[in-house]
């Protein structure tokens, strides 16, 4: 050290520290070079003269060999340094002269610690144990700084706009948010208004008040999207609009694809109304209020048509009933509609029908809306009538009763009754004249009717009760005419004479004087000689008029005396109560003294009982969960834990439904991946000419409605009438048949495992995926996991036992049911799986723009030929095709083949580690059957060997089941790519060459014959192999279904909920028709249970049977849509009653019907032991309280839905009394005693103890629920975002025939005659026509679900718009306003030059386009 310090030397960067190390290595040189330059002289003329430098180190060897060593040392002290994950000594360490970094800062000293660190872990994933190097150093520093640069200018930026934001100056929020530091997706300037309203609104909403850079990035995509509508708006561009209100990007829910047109138009008139308002654009909810208004409307219109259709049957029908019902549908938006006017409304619409058809001659003729309207209008008017001209009659009959002549006047002069000829001056004559008809009528006798019949105007006849008042256009039942009631005929009859002598006796006016002299003598007399007799018999009597006074005075007397002695006595209680309530006053007031006291003491007696309360209560838990034989009053105080709560019943709810929605999603994303699938296919067929483009944009179409229309019609078997629910016997029990049959297979796997190897494989495989996943719900529960699972080993040991002879068979053959449990784990379930295994290290590689993996000298040896040329301009001189081993003559050649294995082994070490650590993410399915596939092959060969058996769990667990995501990571949805986008050739070779190294390791395959150039990498398979070896090995070591899932053939017993399955009506008949074919094979027992649910069954049903529908043409396409329609079966076991060959099964329900009934009875009555409570009877008040307690258990369960009531037993067993209970609760004892299930010396502790156990066990279920609730809902979610990406898909398939389209349209020869016509008016009229006028020029061909004899009931209009050659369709049908289509001529020569003969108005009504087009030019442009 001393030497080298020797300033002669000139040896810089010493460190006194490291002499050891310069020691060593300058020595170690200096012999290397002694021994080359020894070396050299040997082979050279010895006796030349030699440099002593030759076998000395120079001062730049010295210098270098110290540089290298601090070199060396720098390092270490930054590996060190990242070890320790110190920032600062990091930086230190770095700084170091010795390493020579550049571009260091302090203030970045965080990110190189995180960058160095990942480097370093990335390079021991590698397999390399090194420390990082100088160059890896420096590329680290680097990628720090440029990271923390963006950062720190993203932030900024962030910082900038929401600034820009608070400050309200859009033109600068809009600048600000372009600033590409931002990192924000594109943004519009013309929209500034609207990005700095929207974002000003997000930011006030926001807690902070700030804005983050991804809620900014969210926020600006949609804004965005809302930008370029308005933009398209403006500019008319109707393509555009449509193409952003259906992008996902946009978030609109509900956009249906058939009513584009009418969002576009809605949208036009509030962009109008918006930019009158002083509204530059339209927000976001507007655009989604109009959608959903547009939506409402549609649905609206069709109703409305439905609802006439009924009206018009029903009053065909004649049933009144029934057309008071469809005339107060909501669909049909009738006013007025009144129930008691059901008969009359019949009446006047059938009469308005017969005169419609007798004016059009048309017999067939129905009823329009406008019709119907004025009808029900006419005849509400009608009643009105009717009734005030029966209040009128009964007001006159009830006039003359009552004998007020003013009252009878009055009612009869009343304008609802209608008389004629009354006269004020006969009102007196009326009264009597009516009164003396009425007592006429009452000499037959009063038959107490209530009822009237009154003749109205029209025709018709009006009953009325005179008790109710109220009428009725229909004749009551028992009808009899009040015998007492004058009709209005007779009351005019009677006033007509009254009037007529009336006029008779003005007659006698002039002779009024004489006449009345006449009387006035004749009444004097009279009258004088009646007060003389009464005078004279006064007179004679005058003593006994004395005595009969006396004795009435002193009856009254008597009389005054008795009433108040009998007031005396009836008023006793009263004089008791006055005693009462002053007792009462005293008593009270000594409560309320007292009562006083505990008020003024109040939180010393909450404290002390709460803390007695609560002591008691931990120590009663304490026992309940520690006690091996916990007390029944500890027990009873818990026992309400077991009732199923609200929030119970409502998650076992959310479950069922979100299972139902899995199920659906899953099947919908599995139909559509088959069309896009047929869709690549036919857009290729189409590149290369094979197919016309026409043939495309039919599938196009199809494809778009069955994501749009098809999944909203799933499940609506439900909601039919008819069909397999329908209310009747018969379609009930074949309902419980097919649920019965169904529940058998599920829980019985030997069944659907024969049935499997009984069809041909292509019918097999189509079976599994559309029945077997469908009956086991794709395993959405533990449940339906265990029983899938079950199957899958039943159906793997039979296919092992009957179609494997050789252990290789496995490999090389396409096992069936390794086929159908692959498929199934690498679907929703399995799918996020491979995912998070093999996503990271895929991306990576993508990511890697570098990476070229080359294996293939031929294809080494071509590329490197043409990058010559490339280079060089000029035509290579060595041959382009040759041989591998030509190819491998050449230096270039493998040393690029080397390289490429070399980046083969690094990337292959990073997939191997990814799937080695990734054990507990791989699907306990798979696992377990990988299990199953390794016993079942050992039974049956036992001397094969434990390495053959891992290469087939290695063969299904990596090549079947992850190999194919590996190579394909696109396909198999481990990577995002964007619609359209694709992999490039060379990350697939890149990905293919590590999947193949992958395979050969897995198999312990090594590389030879026509790969031995590849044969210097045997050795690392050798290695790779021993770590997949070792992974297979633990994969294998997984517990059985009963005990993962706490699952067993008794567990439906005690289930709260019922298995429900959703399947289709074709899946049901097709299993139905293979079970019959094949019942023989797959149970050859004649007393199998499945023959007598198949003998239940019967034949096979039709579509239609089971539909609810009239039997169709077989040959009908939409046939095949009904067979897809789905229904859902709850099932149940038809054998539930165990019978002695499973006295297991009958303890096990004994027992727990036993347990619940003790629940019910000791929750009552209390009691120290199960035997004292059995043997003291309940008291009144206990049965009481348990009757309530039942009663509201029961409305409870009337509220729960069908599929999660508990089993008809348990319903029954509620109804019983505590004593009824009881009573069976020793019934069920003695028969587990005699079974040996419960001991009587122990007073049943046993049992009680169970209780105590189920009580604690109560929570534990209740957290797997809530788990199963967050798997689904993963699973969900999952789903979406794949439906998602395939609704991108349909886009982009879209998009690329619209751009077909277009091309094809400017090559087409298209007229140009409207096109002149542009800029001016129309002026021409519109055109009406009826379909039925347009079906006859043969324009029109038929209407979808219309028939043709109901074309005179439809209108359409064409009327010219202001743009020429466009034309506005309205269609009207019954006078309903209809749909609104904007037909285009030039859309029309299109298809005319495209040949189609065909389309489509309002996507119902088929149309000559030719005709159509000639209509057009005779009409409109005078062709």
């Amino acid at each position: 050290m001393v030497a080298m310090r020797n300033p002669n030397a000139m040896l810089v960067n010493l460190d006194q520290g490291l002499a050891p190390s310069y020691q060593d290595t300058l020595c170690q040189a200096k012999q290397e070079k002694t021994a080359n330059a020894r070396n050299r002289a040997s082979s050279e003329n010895a006796t030349a003269e030699r440099d002593v430098y030759e076998e000395l180190l120079t001062q730049a060897e010295i210098q270098g060999n110290v540089n290298k060593v601090n070199l060396l040392a720098a390092l270490e002290k930054v590996n060190k340094a990242l070890e320790r994950r110190d920032a600062s000594a990091l930086f230190e360490e770095l700084s170091s002269p010795a390493l020579g970094l550049r571009g260091l800062k302090r203030e970045n000293c965080d990110w190189y610690l995180k960058q160095l660190i990942a480097d370093k872990e990335q390079k021991a994933e590698r397999g390399s144990n090194e420390i990082l190097q100088k160059e890896e150093l420096q590329s680290g520093v680097d990628v720090a700084n440029e990271a923390a640069q963006r950062f720190h200018k993203m932030l900024k930026a962030v910082d900038r706009i929401n600034a820009a934001i608070r400050k309200g100056d859009a033109n600068e929020t809009v600048t600000e948010l372009m600033n590409p530091d931002a990192q924000l997706p594109t943004v519009y300037p013309f929209a500034a208004p609207l990005y700095q309203r929207e974002l000003a609104t997000l930011q006030q909403q926001s807690p902070e008040g700030y804005l983050s850079n991804p809620e900014l990035g969210v926020a600006v995509e949609m804004l965005s999207s809302v930008a370029l509508i308005n933009k398209a708006l403006d500019t008319g561009d109707i393509g555009e609009v449509w193409k952003y209100l259906s992008s996902s990007v946009t978030g609109l829910t509900n956009v249906e694809n058939e009513n584009s047109q009418r969002y576009i138009d809605e949208l036009l008139k509030l962009k109008a109304q918006s930019r009158a308002e002083g509204n530059e654009f339209l927000s976001w909810n507007d655009i989604q209020a109009v959608v959903d208004n547009v939506n409402t409307t549609v649905h609206e219109e069709h109703e409305r048509i439905l609802a006439l259709g009924l009206i018009n049957e029903a009053l065909d029908e004649g049933d009144a009933q029934k057309t008071l019902q469809v005339l107060m549908l909501p669909a049909a938006k009738l006013a007025d509609v009144n129930a008691p006017t059901a008969q009359h409304y019949q009446d006047t619409l059938v009469r308005a029908k017969r005169e419609k058809a007798q004016d059009t001659q048309d017999e067939s003729a129905v009823l329009w809306l406008d019709e119907i309207q004025d009808g029900i209008w006419r005849s509400n008017k009608e009643t009105e009538e009717a009734e005030k001209f029966s209040l009128g009659i009964l007001a006159i009959n009830e006039a003359v009763d009552s004998g007020e002549v003013a009252q009878t006047l009055s009612a009869l002069r009343s304008p609802d009754v209608g008389l004629y000829g009354v006269t004020p001056e006969c009102d007196e004559a009326y009264q009597a004249e009516l009164q003396e008809r009425k007592k006429s009528m009452l000499v037959n006798g009063d038959n107490k009717s209530v009822w009237v019949k009154h003749w109205v105007k029209g025709g018709y006849n009006y009953y009325y009760n005179i008790e109710s008042r109220k009428g009725s256009w229909e004749e009551p039942a028992g009808f009899v005419q009040n015998s007492t009631q004058l009709s209005r005929e007779e009351i005019q009859s009677t006033i007509s004479g009254v009037t007529a002598a009336y006029n008779r006796e003005q007659l006698w006016n002039a002779n009024e004087t004489l006449i009345v002299k006449l009387q006035a003598r004749c009444k004097g007399y009279l009258v004088r000689k009646e007060f003389s007799n009464r005078m004279n018999f006064l007179k004679k009597q005058v003593p006994a008029i004395i005595a009969i006074q006396s004795q009435w005075r002193g009856y009254k007397q008597k009389k005054a005396f008795q009433d108040r002695l009998q007031y005396l006595r009836h008023h006793e209680t009263e004089a008791v109560k006055i005693q009462s309530l002053a007792r009462m006053h005293r008593a009270k007031k000594q409560y309320k003294g007292r009562l006083q006291y505990f008020k003024d003491h109040i939180d010393e007696i909450v404290k002390i009982q709460a803390f007695i309360r609560a002591n008691k209560a931990r120590d009663d838990y304490k026992t309940l969960i520690n006690a091996d034989n916990p007390p029944m009053v500890v027990v009873r105080k818990f026992v309400h834990l077991l009732d199923q709560s609200d929030q119970d019943f409502q998650e076992e709810l959310d479950l069922m439904n979100l299972r139902e929605e899995v199920v659906t999603l899953i099947r919908a994303n599995q139909q559509l991946e088959n069309d896009l699938n047929l869709m690549d296919i036919k857009i290729g067929l189409l590149v290369k000419n094979k197919i016309t483009l026409q043939e495309v944009v039919s599938h196009s179409k199809k494809l778009t409605k069955k994501n749009k229309e098809q999944l909203s019609d799933m499940m609506m078997m439900n909601k039919q009438k008819g069909g397999l629910k329908a209310l009747s016997k018969e379609k009930r029990e074949k309902l419980e048949a097919y649920q019965h049959l169904f529940y058998l297979l599920q829980t019985n796997p030997t069944y659907l495992a024969k049935l499997i190897f009984q069809m041909p494989q292509n019918k097999s495989t189509k079976f599994m995926d559309s029945v077997i996943f469908t009956l086991y719900n794709y395993a959405s529960n533990q449940r339906e996991e265990y029983l899938l699972l079950r199957l899958f080993k039943t159906a793997l040991n039979e296919e092992i036992k009957s179609k494997v002879d050789q252990i290789q068979e496995i490999v090389t053959g396409n096992p069936t049911v390794i086929k159908m449990v692959v498929s199934f784990n690498r679907g929703a379930r399995g799918q996020n799986a491979l995912r998070q295994i093999l996503a990271p290290v895929v991306k990576e590689i993508m990511d890697d723009k570098t990476l070229n993996i080359k294996t293939d000298p031929v294809d080494i040896y071509k590329a490197w030929v043409n990058q010559m040329e490339s280079q060089t301009g000029e035509a290579s001189k060595l041959p382009y095709d040759v041989t591998p081993e030509q190819a491998l003559k050449h230096e270039e050649v493998n040393a690029r083949l080397d390289a490429s294995i070399k980046h083969m082994r690094t990337v292959t070490d990073k997939f191997l580690l990814a799937i080695v650590v990734s054990l507990e993410k791989i699907p306990y399915g798979m696992r377990y059957i990988a299990k199953v596939l390794k016993d079942s092959l050992h039974e049956k060969f036992p001397d094969a060997t434990e390495d053959e058996l891992l290469k087939i769990v290695g063969n299904l667990l990596y090549y079947r089941y992850m190999n194919p995501a590996i190579v394909a990571p696109d396909a198999f949805d481990i990577i995002d790519i964007s619609a359209g986008g694709q992999l490039s050739t060379d990350q697939r070779r890149n990905l293919g060459s590590v999947a193949k190294m992958l395979q050969h390791a897995a198999a312990n395959k090594m590389f030879e014959g026509d790969t031995a150039h590849l044969s210097k990498i045997n050795e690392y398979l050798s290695q790779s192999y021993q770590k997949f070896r070792r992974f297979f090995q633990a994969a294998c070591e997984v517990p059985e279904p009963e005990d993962r899932f706490n699952v067993d053939e008794y567990s439906d017993l005690v289930t709260v909920s019922k298995p429900v399955i959703y399947i289709s009506i074709g899946e049901i008949i097709n299993t139905h028709t293979l079970l019959l074919d094949h019942q023989d094979a797959i149970a050859p027992e004649h007393n199998d249970p499945i023959h007598e649910l198949l003998e239940d069954l019967g034949e096979v049903p039709s579509i239609e049977s089971l539909l609810g529908e009239g039997a169709g043409n077989p040959s009908d396409p939409s046939k095949e849509a009904l067979a897809k329609t789905e229904v859902s079966l709850t099932l149940t076991n038809k054998f539930d009653v165990a019978g002695d060959e499973n006295s297991e099964m009958d303890a096990r329900t004994i027992l727990l019907n036993t347990k619940r009934l003790i629940v019910d009875v000791i929750r009552f009555q209390p009691g120290e032991t199960l035997t004292e409570i059995l043997e003291t009877p309940a008291s009144n008040e206990q049965e009481t309280d348990h009757q309530k307690a039942m009663q509201r258990r029961a409305i409870r369960d009337a509220k729960t839905p069908d599929k999660m009531k508990k089993a008809k037993t348990t319903l029954e067993e509620t109804n019983l009394t505590l004593a009824e209970k009881k009573a069976k609760i020793q019934s069920n004892l003695k028969k587990l005693t005699e079974m040996g299930k419960v001991n009587p010396e122990n007073r049943y502790q046993d049992l009680i103890n169970d209780i105590a156990k189920d009580i604690r066990n109560q929570r534990r279920y209740r957290q797997r629920r809530k788990a199963e609730l967050v798997k689904l809902q993963q699973t969900h979610q999952a789903l979406s975002s794949k439906a998602t990406f395939y609704e991108e898909q349909v886009d982009y398939y879209n998009q690329y025939i619209k751009t077909c389209l277009d091309n094809l349209a400017s090559k087409g020869k298209i007229s140009k005659k409207p096109g002149d016509m542009k800029g001016k008016k129309s002026k021409q009229v519109s055109q009406k026509y009826t379909a039925a006028r347009l079906h006859e020029k043969g324009v029109l061909l038929e209407i979808d679900d219309l028939q043709s004899s109901q074309f005179k009931n439809v209108y359409f209009e064409i009327s010219p718009t202001e743009e020429v050659g466009d034309f506005e369709v309205k269609a009207k049908f019954m006078g309903v306003q209809m749909e609104t289509f904007m037909l285009h001529y030039q859309d029309l020569l299109q298809l005319q030059y495209e040949g189609v003969a065909v389309m489509k108005l309002f996507d119902r009504a088929k149309v000559n386009v030719n005709l159509l087009i000639f209509l057009l030019n005779k009409k409109f442009y005078g062709k």
